[in-house]
């Protein structure tokens, strides 16, 4: 009885991720590491989930011989140190992106893809968070920040820019930074930008929750006071951003 119910389980959830790493690939054409690898990992479980007898005693009789036992507990031990990582970045993450903002921080809106001269669903969650923020506090000013990329017909700041004035950010409010092409330079430049013009120092970055902690992680290497203020992801494209970013994290600190 136990048995079939972790067999079952481990199906559902197998076909539950499956579809839904599936979704931006098949709605939108996204194909990334993220998704790719959520795809993998869905796959193998719809495999153990269905062959669940057979694979175990697999497992069983492998474990008799010393290749066996080797094998499995190698892949034990990455299957571990993986999702040790994987917890560890998931926890930094939440942690980043509940740091909200205090007193007067300059708001910098991180660049996300630009279709023509429209934003991206991505980089209108952004947008729209920075909206609300900056509407509530009139004081503060902003930087929005992201060069122009392959198949872009305007740059990232520039579509930001109009965006945010035609929802009413008055324009002398907001300033481009129109050269960066990586979160890194989306910082350092806009660090130049805050230098030059005298902005407040503490900074308040716009981005998507997931996105966070990498990017404030940037940030602090040249600013103390690093806030967040979150875009909210749509359902069916954070799993494959959210694994991304994992992948991208676990990059940035063995780099």
């Amino acid at each position: 009885m136990i048995k079939t119910i972790i067999r079952s389980m481990v199906l559902i959830i197998g076909a539950v991720f499956l579809v839904w790493f599936c979704i931006p690939l098949l709605a939108a054409g996204l194909f990334n590491i993220g998704n790719a690898t959520g795809i993998v990992i869905s796959v193998i479980l719809c495999i153990y989930g269905i062959m669940f007898k057979r694979i175990n005693a697999f497992v069983r009789n492998s474990l008799k011989y010393t290749l066996g036992k080797i094998i499995f507990s190698a892949a034990g031990v990455v299957a571990v140190v993986i999702l040790g990582f994987a917890v560890a970045i998931t926890i930094c993450m939440v942690k980043a992106s509940n740091n909200r903002p205090q007193g007067n921080a300059t708001v910098v809106v991180l660049g996300c893809r630009v279709y023509g001269e429209n934003a991206s669903l991505m980089l209108s969650e952004r947008l729209d968070a920075a909206y609300e923020y900056l509407d509530k506090h009139p004081e503060v000013k902003c930087i929005v920040s992201g060069g122009k990329g392959n198949g872009e017909d305007i740059s990232e700041a520039l579509c930001m820019y109009r965006y945010l004035v035609e929802k009413g950010i008055e324009a002398d409010r907001i300033y481009m930074e129109d050269r960066s092409i990586s979160t890194r330079e989306n910082i350092a430049f806009s660090y130049e930008i805050i230098k030059e013009n005298a902005l407040c120092e503490s900074i308040a970055i716009v981005t998507n929750e997931f996105h966070q902690y990498r990017a404030s992680s940037v940030a602090k290497t040249l600013l103390k006071d690093v806030y967040a203020v979150n875009g909210r992801t749509a359902w069916w494209l954070f799993p494959t951003y959210y694994v991304r970013e994992l992948w991208g994290t676990m990059y940035e600190w063995f780099l």
